[in-house]
């Protein structure tokens, strides 16, 4: 049975009357939230259902119990899980939504997954006679929550024109990067700098503490020259403070970049760096930092004063 709430709001000018969410981690609750706060009609579903629960208090929506019942009826199926196996099983398992998939319908795949699943979903929906997207996003809790993502959208033209008023209610820099699997390869792109620039921060931070200077006031020149990052930014001051209870999880990363050295494999690039700060973040797994910030990389150069 679907849980309804009791609020209401008038549906915006698509061709979307309803909508499924699958996955309310936390950047798949406030994104359907956006959805929800932008007039779209809502049925989300989550693997705990007492999350489900408190998104239809906070949102104008319903939730269901299983995929296969928070996609019937639904114009488009959005989803943000965590692994390639979820994005099976939510769509293709026993209670997954392609089961009730209608024909015409939309999928929007926002995890963070390989490129082959995408292609492999991709085929599937299509044999439902409905578009695919994968569509990953970049810009961690804060941009979900504040409805500014970057979004990298893979699959046909018109299914990307199609996504666009769903898009828009939560991402800021939304663009096709081409056909299915596109929008993951683009993804890891992101992954690759992000590894890379945070282990070059990590490194820098480091090296000025051990130098005796002011670091405050180094992160503040540094930041608005050629060294300037939204990793310096937005993470320097927490390096500094060795705080990581927040952000995008180390857990999360080493997935993440297992999915890019797997790519590499196929497509012949050379990772040297990425490899190796994957393996420096091994070494944060197993200091107990499994759920930190990925700016957590900073713990391992052994500062004195590292907590």
């Amino acid at each position: 049975m679907i849980q309804q709430s009791n609020n209401s709001s008038e549906s915006p000018q698509t061709n979307f009357k309803k909508v499924s969410f699958l996955g309310l981690g936390v950047m798949g609750y406030p994104m359907a939230g956006h959805l929800s706060r932008a007039g779209f009609d809502v049925t989300v579903y989550n693997r705990t259902p007492s999350k489900s629960e408190r998104w239809v208090q906070e949102f104008s929506g319903q939730s269901a119990p299983t995929p296969a019942e928070a996609a019937k009826d639904a114009d488009a199926v959005l989803l943000c899980v965590g692994n390639d196996q979820d994005i099976r099983e939510v769509l293709n398992g026993a209670d997954g939504a392609f089961n009730t998939l209608k024909a015409g319908s939309l999928v929007i795949d926002h995890t963070t997954a390989s490129a082959t699943v995408a292609r492999e979903m991709a085929q599937l929906a299509a044999d439902k006679q409905a578009d695919f997207i994968d569509a990953p996003v970049s810009g961690g809790q804060a941009g979900a929550e504040n409805g500014v993502l970057s979004i990298m959208c893979g699959g046909s033209q018109a299914a990307y024109d199609r996504a666009q008023p769903l898009l828009t209610a939560y991402g800021k820099t939304i663009e096709r990067m081409g056909e299915t699997g596109a929008g993951q390869l683009s993804k890891m792109v992101n992954q690759i700098c992000i590894a890379g620039l945070l282990q070059g921060l990590s490194e820098a931070l480091a090296f000025g503490e051990r130098a005796n200077l002011d670091m405050d006031k180094v992160l503040k020149v540094i930041s608005n020259g050629a060294a300037g990052s939204w990793q310096l930014s937005n993470r320097g001051q927490t390096m500094l403070e060795r705080s990581f209870d927040f952000g995008f999880a180390v857990d999360w990363m080493r997935k993440d970049l297992g999915l890019v050295l797997d790519e590499a494999k196929n497509n012949g690039a050379l990772l040297p760096v990425t490899a190796l700060v994957d393996q420096f973040y091994a070494e944060v797994q197993q200091m107990g930092g499994e759920r930190w910030d990925t700016s957590s990389l900073i713990q391992r150069l052994n500062q004195p004063d590292a907590k």
